[in-house]
């Protein structure tokens, strides 16, 4: 048996029985069983979590608020050392530098960990030091709107995505429907401006999440506010972005009321996988080899309600779904030649998750 730790980040309140933070589990690999999630961590509404590539530390946003100590609205990211039973200690908590950050992505060479200001409408990346703790930020404030007068009154940054070279940092602005684009030093952790310092994409659209294809010439940007996934060709040399294909996560004829959360590609790059909210779905996307576009294979299910998150692991076999409001993740094996999904009847207990990330191996159960 072969067990692979994760961590679950959660929104709380102060309701009884409401969660308190960050959620820690084990996921057998060879059946797809998930153990009963136990808390890990206090922390405020840690919605997004992200291990360092070497497993050593985790990350996490507080998506909150509250002024800091310059009194501008400002949420929190947290650092954890990780030790080989997958127990967090806290190493430091700094000032976000904007209100609501809501993802976070750490760099492979682990140097450098961005973060998307959701409310604040900015990009930050902090330095990182030997032991983990994050050092000396720097901030990129968006600006522009789009739209739709409710959601894209001005800029909301939803997502911050390392290239697999290191070499580039890609930012999702829902409120103004752009992707921006920085150049990274992996050597010393360094982020400057790109130019092209942005793409935009359609009007409306609200780019939230994005995914690169593993042979990196793709990027899979998933619109919330239309429900679409739009394909890019991407140039990892040159750090472009060009539009080939927009496409939408439900099928045809669907009148609900749905925005999209969750976007991946299978490890074996031949599938794409959206989650719907509204809908409450995962739309299976096959992938062409030629070009990278999409087709829409099937729409599953999630076996609950607002699945925010979802998550493959590593070997492709399983998909695990995080119903929000349902309370629960859901697990579902992967057909690995159709990419079709198939609920496995396991399900567990968990307040509100709203993200799941695989951290490192460990040690089989004896």
């Amino acid at each position: 048996m072969s067990e692979l730790r994760l961590y679950v980040g959660t929104y709380t309140d102060r309701t009884p029985g409401a969660s308190r933070g960050i959620w820690s589990a084990l996921f057998d690999t060879s059946t797809g069983k998930l153990s009963a999630p136990s808390p890990a961590a206090e922390l405020a509404n840690p919605s997004w979590v992200t291990p360092s590539r070497d497993g050593r530390f985790l990350y996490a946003v507080s998506e909150v608020g509250a002024p800091d100590a310059a009194g501008v609205p400002s949420g929190l990211v947290v650092a954890y050392a990780v030790d080989g039973s997958g127990k967090l200690t806290e190493l430091d908590r700094v000032s976000s530098r904007g209100a609501d950050p809501c993802h976070l992505a750490v760099s492979r060479s682990g140097r450098t960990v961005a973060v998307a200001n959701y409310t604040g409408g900015s990009t930050v990346w902090f330095r990182v030091g030997a032991d983990g703790r994050l050092g000396a930020a720097t901030s990129d404030q968006h600006s522009g709107k789009g739209p739709n007068t409710q959601r894209q009154e001005g800029p909301h940054a939803h997502s911050v995505d390392f290239a697999a070279d290191d070499r580039h940092l890609l930012s999702c602005d829902l409120g103004n429907d752009r992707i921006y684009l920085y150049q990274h030093d992996a050597r010393t952790g360094a982020i400057t401006a790109h130019t092209p310092s942005f793409v935009g994409l359609e009007p409306g659209t609200g780019p939230r999440h994005l995914a690169l294809h593993p042979s990196g010439r793709y990027a899979y940007v998933l619109g919330e506010l239309a429900s679409v996934v739009a394909t890019f060709a991407w140039n990892g040399a040159d750090g472009t972005l060009v539009q080939r294909q927009r496409v939408p996560t439900l099928p045809a004829g669907t009148t609900t009321d749905n925005s999209t959360a969750e976007i991946a590609v299978h490890p074996n790059g031949r599938f794409v996988y959206a989650s719907n909210r509204g809908h409450d779905s995962i739309a299976v996307f096959a992938v062409d080899a030629r070009n990278g576009q999409l087709t829409l294979l099937a729409n599953t299910p999630t076996g609950g309600q607002t699945p925010r998150n979802f998550v493959i692991d590593p070997g492709g076999r399983w998909l695990l779904a995080a119903n929000q409001r349902s309370d629960s993740i859901v697990t579902f094996a992967i057909d690995a030649t159709r990419g079709t999904l198939t609920r496995t009847g396991a399900s567990v207990a968990v307040p509100r998750p709203v993200c799941i990330a695989f951290a490192t191996a460990v040690a089989p159960a004896r």
